[in-house]
């Protein structure tokens, strides 16, 4: 019999939550999908990819805060905060880790609250980290993102909620590359993004957000893809209506 020895296995509903279904964050669609029906993660990259206010977020946050990583972005051992702000989504769900799975093993990179990791790494004495702060927002995330994803954590999860939010093209494309070097490490990463580019990453599972809930769909077939095509293709088709 095989076993799945990958961080996270599935996510699904705490029995007795308590979560209202008629307020927020389960009156999302895709937070309410979750609830009743449970999802299952593979190895590998899985991609969240919505507009805003999808929920793509919300569930990022509640999967990195429920296996143990701050809720403010870094490791299960970064202890900052500053302004709570999470939705108490966390508190309802169970995970199943794989077997053998090291639970203190991962990283939370949530691109709006970055800064303030980067001041709490700053003043922690005898520190190794690079001077993010002395850096453009594009350099330190680059910095961090491969800090992060190197045999420091293996078979880690990684949750990253938006981390083009800094990248250029080109940095993007070489965030294809340093994820795939993550999961030949043995890690497992679950990403919510904007991004097409990123969202192109070969072998990936995508899961499109929406109104409709959750639904595992192909990278052509993303309606993000499709909105980038046709801008690109004509984008007086899209400007004439905003700007006349």
């Amino acid at each position: 019999m095989a076993f799945d020895t990958h961080p996270l296995v599935r996510v699904s509903a705490r029995g007795g939550h308590g979560l209202d279904t008629d307020r927020y964050p389960a009156s999302i669609p895709a937070v309410a999908q979750l609830l009743a029906e449970g999802l299952d993660f593979s190895p590998g990259v899985t991609f969240l990819v919505g507009e805003n206010g999808s929920g793509k977020s919300t569930l990022v946050e509640a999967i990195a805060i429920a296996y143990g990583l701050s809720p403010e972005g870094g490791t299960t051992s970064a202890t900052h905060s500053t302004r709570s702000s999470e939705s108490g989504l966390a508190e309802a769900l169970t995970l199943q880790r794989g077997l053998g799975s090291q639970r203190s093993n991962g990283f939370f990179l949530r691109a709006e609250t970055m800064h303030g990791w980067f001041s709490w790494i700053e003043s922690l004495p005898g520190g190794s980290h690079a001077d993010y702060h002395s850096m453009s927002h594009g350099q330190s995330f680059n910095a961090l993102i491969d800090w992060a994803i190197n045999p420091r954590f293996p078979q880690g999860l990684l949750v990253l909620d938006e981390p083009e939010a800094a990248l250029s093209f080109s940095s993007t494309l070489r965030l294809i590359g340093v994820l795939r070097q993550a999961t030949e490490l043995g890690n497992q990463v679950i990403c919510a993004t904007h991004s097409p580019v990123l969202a192109s990453s070969p072998g990936a599972e995508i899961l499109e957000i929406g109104d409709w809930g959750i639904r595992h769909t192909a990278w052509q077939d993303l309606e993000l893809v499709e909105h980038w095509r046709r801008y690109l293709d004509a984008p007086d088709r899209y400007l004439r209506h905003l700007l006349d």
